[in-house]
């Protein structure tokens, strides 16, 4: 995607009040999504910050759309199926000085916005923050996601649910690298290291473990050994990424629901 697709230049902001622009991608999102829209409010009021919230509501079958638009997000409607070209897509109608990729099951908390907002003020080109579950999880789940931050951390790399990132860096770096269906954030997170700070927060967000309840840990094991042994070019197709595409719906959980 080329930087006069992706609308560089656009933002109107400025460095002491910046526009802030969120993009949340949406498949079949009815349950969580309001919940995720609620903590992005909640989150910009803490901070006072000017904000847009733009749903990519790619290919939905249910209520995604209308809940998005009953928050008070803008909806754009595409039919892809793969994730960083559905970012992609969101951040073509942003507005905003600074891009926030947060996904559809991810609860934003205001000290974590806070975070990133500080740690743009002081100079970073973008970053992520720390991932944490809401509700309960297997023991195998948590292991994961221990090892999950320690990585992220050390290699600074941001998780998907939550990445943030400088409009001017992003469109120069042409947004998020559309070959791949599954670790584009890791792509995109090297990719800018060499234009700045890249940084992983102490602060956390708050993502479903609705994965390791539809999954087994063989089946994700399976998975991450094929990806693993197969090298990059394993992830520019979707098939055998069925932990990233392939829907498998929980009952619907309190914690979650959003309506």
């Amino acid at each position: 995607m080329t930087r006069r697709q992706l609308g560089v230049g656009v933002g109107v902001g400025s460095r002491q009040g910046w526009l802030l622009s969120f993009v949340v991608p949406a498949h079949n999102e009815e349950v969580l999504l309001g919940r995720t829209l609620q903590s992005i409010e909640q989150a910009c009021r803490g901070v006072t910050a000017s904000h847009e919230v733009i749903v990519v509501d790619d290919a939905s079958m249910d209520r995604t759309a209308e809940i998005a638009g009953r928050q008070g997000a803008r909806v754009i409607r595409v039919n892809l199926r793969q994730i960083g070209a559905v970012r992609n897509a969101g951040a073509q109608h942003a507005q905003g000085d600074v891009l926030f990729f947060v996904d559809a099951d991810t609860v934003v908390p205001s000290v974590t916005l806070a975070a990133a907002l500080n740690a743009l003020r002081q100079g970073a080109v973008g970053g992520g923050a720390l991932v944490g579950y809401e509700g309960r999880q297997a023991g195998w789940a948590r292991m994961l996601l221990w090892t999950w931050n320690w990585l992220s951390r050390f290699r600074r790399w941001a998780a998907g649910c939550f990445i943030f990132v400088r409009r001017e860096a992003f469109c120069e770096m042409g947004g998020f690298d559309a070959r791949y269906f599954a670790a584009e954030e890791l792509v995109l997170s090297d990719a800018l290291k060499p234009h700045g700070r890249f940084v992983i927060l102490c602060e956390r967000v708050f993502t479903s473990p609705r994965k390791a309840h539809t999954f087994s840990l063989g089946e994700v094991a399976r998975i991450m050994a094929r990806t693993a042994l197969r090298g990059p070019k394993v992830l520019q197709r979707r098939e055998g990424l069925e932990l990233w595409y392939e829907r498998r719906e929980p009952q619907p959980n309190n914690e979650f629901a959003g309506s």
